[in-house]
């Protein structure tokens, strides 16, 4: 169901039309503030959004692979290989092979925030999960995890 402001709800096939209509309504408020939560880190966000919109997907590669590359050297990382997609809701992943796969939108984003998301996959190519011996090892490497997780949350909202 679609209301005119864009707000797409996702029914399961067996709850009614009219059930969802109604949760829906009930929700209103928390769409409101949803909504405007959004708009407000899209003016935050501005220049990454409009770029966002415009952006060169063999260009991203090559500053996201060249990025890989310089830290993945500076940290002893040795990455199986990358791929850059454009995806809706995640930055990064690592496969158990070592395999990078980023997000097309990193490129838009401040190179500190880039980095982050680099060097947590790098990360994964090491420590499997996001326990503590996960955290303890990217925190070596960013010193501020906590600041760029609170930015990069910011700018998922006005991308995705």
């Amino acid at each position: 169901m679609r209301s005119s402001r864009g707000v797409r709800v996702a029914v399961p096939w067996r709850v009614s039309f009219e059930e969802a209509r109604q949760v829906t309504l009930g929700k209103l408020a928390w769409i409101g503030r949803a909504q405007a939560r959004v708009g407000e880190a899209r003016e935050r966000c501005g220049q990454a959004v409009a770029a966002a919109g415009r952006i060169d997907r063999r260009a991203a590669r090559a500053i996201l692979a060249g990025r890989l590359d310089e830290l993945a050297r500076a940290h002893g990382f040795a990455p199986g290989g990358l791929s850059v997609r454009c995806q809706s809701t995640i930055w990064g992943s690592a496969s158990r092979s070592g395999r990078i796969q980023l997000n097309v939108h990193l490129a838009v984003l401040p190179p500190d925030l880039a980095d982050y998301v680099i060097l947590h996959e790098l990360v994964h190519t090491r420590v499997r999960g996001h326990g503590r011996a996960f955290w303890a090892e990217l925190g070596r490497l960013v010193p501020d995890i906590a600041a760029r997780r609170v930015r990069l949350r910011e700018y998922s909202l006005a991308l995705f």
